[in-house]
């Protein structure tokens, strides 16, 4: 909290704070670092009296009286070019004196430490960070020396007003007023650059400008005082000489911006300029959105849905701390951000606006969670986006697949986490997946694309998972395949070996994994290659069952491969086992896992598996043999210096 100090000798009313030490850190960043930013404040102010509007008519709606007989909310912009001065009003919620304290004064309502953890990464910042952590109300100091501020809370005395006045240096001074009507006026004193010159901000045509580009979609009414042209009366009425005239202000307000919510208008009407625009203001992201969808949705539940694809993924996408989900409006009247109800957890990367005929205006976030309503527009959410981002993929414009391909690189794991979170949408989720293959190194092959490619009488999508591309194509597990000629995709994302345990099969052709189970190619493995495996099996066993011997527990089984062509040796897990590459990522997770045994695959034509069978150091080998096709695999050595030592001493006999 701030700190209170003696009250002023002259008015004994006056009370003198001092700002907590992170928002007087703050304020001299944003004095100092943020200069070039400057015409954010307008934003920040105008977004800030809107909010205050929107809680007036949230809190109104179980208690009507605090409308006070003044039911139409607005926002109005007052500039004062004697006093040098650009006053923000509003008809809002307002404050009272404890208000004021804790919202302007204090980090308590401000996430300004957050603001500053963040602003610490550079010296110098895009101001979009300030909106983006809730501290709007400071910008103020970039281009004003005092800001005083004058509010009153709805429903309370009219001598309960507060005036809160600061120079941004580190403290402010908070007085009882009074104040007849409710709401907030805030008043800014420019200082000497910004109140003269072109970078004056008292130029009520560059308020205007500035209103329209970052403010036009607020609902609510933004005034300012009207202008007329006055012309000069002539002295003379015989005079030729053509009369001057001025710009005169009058006592009428006219409104400055559409004073209709944006997801409200047609889609037609909308241009994507507009589009663009609302996007920045709603995100404070400075790119504009890679693409977006507007429909209104009609049936048991209705509700008009504005939602946008973003060009680039937060830094924080896969943090369990991630703020996510929608802008929820009910009836036009705002209930909450980032209502994350609204979306499925894979899709936490849309932004938006969602606004319910259907929902109570006295929502809250636990009765989203139960409502059968909001279940059916995060379901009709879902099935938007997905088709969106179809839409995309399967366009013949070279525009949009270069969208989706963008879309992909950024966001293509969290798709992918929808296989095992969003059973009812997988087809839908699996169409969209592209990845590399031994064929192909971009991501750029899709389920349906591969299946358009397999062999005759190939009757399974082969897939390999594992740590890197350079892995995945120099596997061991991939010999046959390549000799063969058959595409194999390769999966080389953390979170594919997670999803594919939801994804057995593709239009109806089975998914296998070539590292998990037996090989079986089916009719691509003519009748002289099974009978030369066979008689492998035979030849090889007696060393096979000494290898058995010689691993012990390392493995949970030793076989003759048909897998491979050019490597000693593999490490093949059961169907529906964990691979060394899901064991290592959950260990690192700090997760207990269950114990799991490979089965080492030997490959009979190999010299080195030849040379086993009369080798004096064969039980050395043998460990050898293992860890290479542990490394080979992707997994880690328990006893890396083990290793090297048994390979030293090979290497020396």
């Amino acid at each position: 909290m701030s700190e209170s100090v003696q009250a002023d000798s002259q008015n004994p009313e006056l009370k003198k704070h001092t700002f907590e030490a992170e928002v007087a850190q703050l304020l001299h960043l944003v004095t100092h670092s943020l200069y070039s930013n400057a015409d954010i404040f307008v934003r920040e102010l105008v977004s800030n009296a809107s909010d205050a509007c929107d809680k007036l008519r949230f809190e109104a709606t179980n208690d009507d009286s605090l409308y006070e007989d003044d039911g139409e909310l607005r926002i109005r912009i007052a500039v004062d070019e004697d006093a040098k001065t650009i006053t923000f009003t509003d008809n809002g919620i307002g404050m009272n004196e404890t208000d004021a304290i804790e919202n302007l004064g204090t980090i308590a309502k401000s996430g300004t430490k957050a603001f500053l953890d963040k602003l610490s990464e550079s010296q110098k910042q895009d101001g979009q960070l300030i909106g983006q952590f809730g501290v709007g109300f400071y910008s103020g100091f970039i281009v004003a020396d005092t800001i005083s501020v004058e509010s009153r809370k709805a429903g309370e005395p009219a001598d309960k007003g507060v005036r809160w006045v600061s120079d941004g240096t580190g403290s402010f001074t908070v007085e009882p007023i009074t104040k007849e009507t409710r709401g907030t006026a805030i008043t800014l004193h420019l200082k000497e650059e910004y109140s003269d010159g072109e970078d004056s901000y008292l130029d009520r045509g560059k308020i205007k400008r500035l209103v329209n580009k970052y403010s036009d979609h607020i609902s609510l009414p933004i005034q300012m005082r009207k202008e007329v042209w006055q012309e000069d009366v002539a002295d003379d009425a015989d005079d030729d000489t053509p009369a001057g005239g001025e710009m005169v202000l009058t006592d009428e307000w006219e409104t400055i911006n559409k004073a209709s919510a944006l997801w409200t208008r047609s889609a037609s009407e909308i241009e994507d300029d507009e589009y663009v625009d609302f996007y920045k203001n709603i995100t404070y992201d400075m790119d504009a959105p890679l693409t977006w969808t507007h429909n209104r949705v009609e049936g048991r539940v209705q509700y008009t849905q504005l939602l946008y694809i973003p060009k680039k993924a937060p830094v924080d996408l896969y943090t369990r701390e991630q703020q996510h989900g929608l802008k929820l409006y009910v009836k036009r009247v705002f209930i909450m951000d980032e209502a994350e109800q609204l979306l499925p957890m894979y899709l936490r990367f849309v932004k938006g606006v969602i606004d319910s005929a259907d929902l109570p205006l006295n929502v809250s976030r636990e009765l989203l969670q139960e409502s059968r309503d909001v279940k059916s527009i995060r379901d009709g959410n879902a099935r938007r986006v997905l088709t969106l981002l179809a839409s995309l993929a399967n366009s013949e414009d070279s525009d949009k697949q270069e969208k989706f391909a963008q879309f992909y690189s950024e966001f293509g794991d969290a798709i992918k986490e929808g296989l095992g979170e969003d059973m009812g949408n997988q087809e839908r989720i699996a169409k969209l997946l592209r990845y590399a293959t031994s064929m192909q190194d971009g991501l750029e092959t899709s389920f349906e694309d591969y299946k358009g490619r397999m062999k005759e009488g190939q009757k399974a999508i082969y897939y390999l998972t594992a740590d890197n591309l350079a892995a995945a194509k120099n596997s061991p597990q991939l010999e046959l395949f390549k000799k063969k000629g058959i595409e194999v995709i390769l999966m080389t994302s953390r979170v594919d070996e997670w999803a594919m345990n939801f994804l057995t099969q593709f239009d109806d052709t089975p998914l296998q994994n070539i590292a998990k189970g037996a090989v079986d190619l089916g009719d691509l493995q003519d009748e002289a290659e099974k009978a030369e495996a066979e008689k492998a099996q035979e030849t090889l066993k007696p060393v096979v069952d000494k290898l058995k011997t010689a691993l012990g527990e390392r493995a949970k089984d030793v076989k003759v491969s048909t897998r491979l062509v050019d490597s000693p040796a593999c490490l093949v897990v059961g169907e529906g086992e964990l691979s060394p590459q899901m064991i290592q990522m959950l260990k690192q997770m700090g997760q207990d896992v269950p114990e799991s045994k490979p089965t080492l695959e030997v490959n009979p034509e190999h010299p080195l598996i030849k040379k086993l069978e009369s080798s004096e150091q064969f039980d050395d080998l043998a460990q050898v043999i293992f860890d290479q096709a542990l490394l080979a695999d992707g997994g880690q050595l328990e006893d890396p210096a083990a290793y090297l030592k048994r390979v030293n001493e090979l290497l020396m006999r």
